[in-house]
């Protein structure tokens, strides 16, 4: 097959001579030899742009002979008679190669021209499968593109394990995934990162010394550093890719090494970020217990230390008010630590809602219920319909939201106020609003007082808290793919809105 293939060219050059020569011999009584001898020119031409220099030559020279033997006199010999015929052949001979020449350089720069237009086009896409954000399923995907677009038996890309944890492979099948597994090995190890690709003879599973494959290894760098690599497997068995296939994974490691660069740099850029919000952290809890732990402590031994003294005759009423005074700090002592582990916890990513279908009238009537100790002095309402749909959420974190949120509203407003609890459906959303009739919150601090530890003055209440309410509920919220805000079309105290998205029941 093989051979055949190399002789279709030349096949190709005595077939167009050949079918040249016939027409001629039809219309040569009507035509003078002179002209009609062009008509070789057009199939010379044609072999050119198919089949390319070589094959341009010979269909000349075979033209040459085949109209001197069959139209110049004296016919069937190669002698010419006459000296003007003998120069219009060699006049003919030399221009059929000339522009046989030219015509098949011209095919072979459109060739060069059309496969670096797609190599530009493959490289192009492989960049554009890079951008996905995952690196591990981008780089797969970049070397099942480089398997299927050179027709290679497989193709993996490796680098270090602190970027890369496992190697990405694509195969043909099982047993090109095995033979490409055993290029790693000690051989690795010696290859100059600046040096060319190397290949290395492996065997595969049930391959005998016979059928040894040359695997491609393209080093892959950054930095001047060699920070991964690309093994290559070719089909053909010990082939060696081609000059254009071997620049092409060329340019294309060196794209894979400015990718795994940038994931390092970005790792790098998330850790150090991690890092900066853990001391911010760490510096925002200090002061929260060297101010806010401290004081209900305070209190607690205070009002305990008076209990203890003997040498003082306490009246009942006095005791109650020590021992109200001991349970109030400890419970707002407890609220505060308990916010600031779930904060840590929410952070480091350990807090999962665990859902479940519940009824959000019952979900209010119980916060409610539970928070009358806080709202002793404040009428509650509640606004709830009856016909609000099941929703998918998190019975206890939800709870958090709604108290902390309730909590804030009696901390922050005038005895007696009002304290609203309204659920409704909003554009297939469920939404609930608490709103009191507070100081209110100034639009320029509506999205700052959802971070941790933000704490606004307020007039008579100073900056009392940590200042956690407000940033769990939204983290809260928005792990329930919902979204929480304060409304800025209050003018009467403060609303803070929040929504939890509807799901079909049972989906």
């Amino acid at each position: 097959m093989t051979v055949l293939r190399r002789l279709v060219p030349y096949i190709a050059a005595v077939t167009a001579v050949a079918l040249t020569s016939v027409f001629i011999a039809f219309v040569v009584g009507r035509t003078q030899i002179a002209n009609i001898s062009m008509l070789y020119l057009v199939a010379v031409l044609l072999v050119a742009v198919a089949f390319g220099t070589t094959a341009a030559i010979v269909a000349s020279v075979l033209a040459f002979l085949t109209f001197d033997w069959f139209f110049v006199p004296p016919t069937h010999q190669l002698i010419v008679a006459d000296a003007e015929e003998l120069f219009s052949l060699a006049l003919f001979l030399i221009t059929a190669v000339v522009t046989g020449t030219l015509a098949a350089r011209e095919r072979a720069r459109a060739q060069e021209a059309e496969h670096r237009e797609g190599d530009a086009k493959l490289l192009y896409e492989a960049a554009f499968l890079m951008a996905e954000p995952e690196l591990e399923r981008a780089i797969g995907a970049v070397a099942e593109h480089f398997r299927a677009a050179l027709d290679l038996d497989a193709v993996a890309i490796d680098a270090e394990a602190e970027i890369l944890p496992r190697p990405a492979i694509a195969a043909r099948d099982e047993a090109a995934r095995a033979a490409l597994r055993a290029t790693i090995g000690n051989e690795l190890r010696v290859m100059d990162p600046h040096g060319p690709s190397r290949r290395i003879r492996v065997v595969g599973p049930g391959m005998t010394g016979r059928r040894e494959r040359l695997a491609h290894v393209i080093p892959i760098t950054a930095s001047g550093q060699r920070i991964g690599r690309l093994r290559i497997l070719p089909r053909k068995r010990a082939a060696a890719l081609g000059s254009s296939d071997e620049r092409l994974l060329a340019i294309a490691a060196a794209q894979l090494g400015v990718t795994l660069e940038r994931a390092r740099f970005r790792k790098d850029a998330t850790e150090t970020e991690a890092l900066r919000r853990a001391d911010e952290l760490k510096t925002e809890l200090l002061h929260a217990v060297s101010h806010e732990l401290r004081t209900p402590l305070a209190s607690i031994l205070a009002s305990a230390g008076s209990l203890r003294q003997r040498d003082v005759n306490w009246t009942d009423r006095e005791r109650d008010e020590f021992a109200s005074a001991i349970q109030e700090e400890a419970l707002r002592l407890d609220r505060v630590v308990g916010n600031l582990l779930d904060l840590s916890r929410i952070e480091n990513g350990t807090l999962v809602p665990h859902k479940a279908w519940h009824d959000v009238g019952a979900l209010v009537e119980d916060v409610a219920g539970r928070m009358r100790p806080v709202t002793a002095g404040h009428p509650v309402r509640l606004d709830v319909p009856e016909d609000l749909p099941p929703v998918e959420l998190d019975y206890v974190e939800i709870g958090q939201v709604l108290s902390n949120l309730v909590e804030n509203a009696a901390k922050f407003s005038p005895p007696g106020s009002e304290i609203g609890i309204r659920v409704a459906r909003e554009d297939g959303d469920i939404q609930f609003e608490v709103s009191d009739h507070g100081p209110g919150i100034p639009t320029a601090d509506a999205e700052r007082i959802f971070a941790p530890f933000v704490r606004l003055p307020r007039p008579g209440h100073g900056s009392r808290g940590v200042g956690l309410g407000l940033a769990i509920a939204k983290r809260l919220v928005e792990a329930h793919a919902g979204s929480i805000w304060v409304d800025p079309d209050v003018n009467d105290g403060t609303r803070v809105v929040f929504t939890l998205p509807v799901a079909a029941h049972g989906g």
